[in-house]
């Protein structure tokens, strides 16, 4: 952990470099200086079809959830979410000015009771 889900309505792909996005709240993530690196994943998920917002049509949305382990800081949770959204926020200040997107951010905690893992990155990056 963490894991940041990037829900997107279909279309954004050809306004928005999904790619350069992925690696800007990647590099957000790792400068929160709160998670290992071995942990993190960003990936991206378009919603085919969607309805956003009113019946209408044309309406887009970039949905990001962070999925982190207990035990950090309420402190270092808001920083970390503020920092991954401010990075969001200025990669897509077009979209944003667009009457017809929403961006979103939620941060959530995983109870480790109901969790589990298994991979050997955490060990690879360990013997860098």
């Amino acid at each position: 952990m963490p894991h940041l889900r990037c829900e997107y309505s279909a279309g954004l792909e050809s306004r928005v470099d999904l790619a350069a996005l992925g690696h800007a709240l990647h590099g957000a993530m790792v400068g929160a200086g709160v998670f290992p690196l071995a942990g993190i994943r960003v990936r991206f998920v378009r919603c085919d079809p969607c309805v956003v917002g009113d019946p209408e049509g044309g309406n887009a949305f970039l949905a990001l959830e962070l999925l982190m382990a207990q035990g950090r800081s309420e402190e270092a949770i808001r920083a970390a979410g503020e920092r991954v959204f401010a990075v969001a926020k200025g990669a897509l200040a077009e979209e944003i000015a667009n009457e017809r997107f929403m961006l979103s951010l939620d941060v959530r905690e995983t109870d480790p009771r109901r969790s589990w893992k298994a991979n050997e990155i955490h060990a690879r990056l360990a013997r860098r």
